[in-house]
């Protein structure tokens, strides 16, 4: 269920479990919330996020914490607006510096294997970044 806002919605109320959106406040929308071109780079990153976390989980793989931000390009072109570009670009922590080789197969793997990436037909430009932390130990 979703719920397009315009300034007449915001006065009628919302239904409390749809998800609310509006159009880019350059297009009147409102601002505070999110719009469909957010949405979708939020796809993006969740399921890149549970395509890493199902990988790692299946090669029992160990890493400290993952992020991944998403960020869109967006050009008017003779047919209208659109997504010239997208970048994924995931943040992985692990503890051991020999882990990062396979640190960077493992995302790249879920770069290959994201189901929401594969449905759009937007370049995507993926810079992953590995990083290695102390492991934290518990007294």
């Amino acid at each position: 269920m979703v719920d397009f806002w315009t300034v007449w919605a915001s006065q009628v109320g919302f239904r409390a479990n749809a998800i609310h959106f509006t159009a880019p406040k350059e297009f009147g929308g409102l601002e505070g919330r999110w719009t469909p071109e957010e949405l979708l780079l939020a796809a993006l990153a969740g399921c890149f996020t549970t395509t890493v976390q199902t990988i790692a989980g299946s090669i029992e793989f160990d890493f400290r914490d993952f992020q991944v931000e998403a960020s869109g390009t967006i050009r008017k072109s003779q047919f209208g607006y659109g997504f010239s570009e997208i970048v994924i670009c995931p943040t992985l922590k692990i503890t051991h510096p020999t882990e990062r080789e396979h640190a960077l197969d493992l995302l790249k793997k879920a770069e290959r294997l994201c189901l929401v990436s594969r449905a759009i037909d937007v370049p995507l430009r993926f810079e992953p970044k590995i990083e290695v932390t102390e492991a934290v130990v518990l007294v």
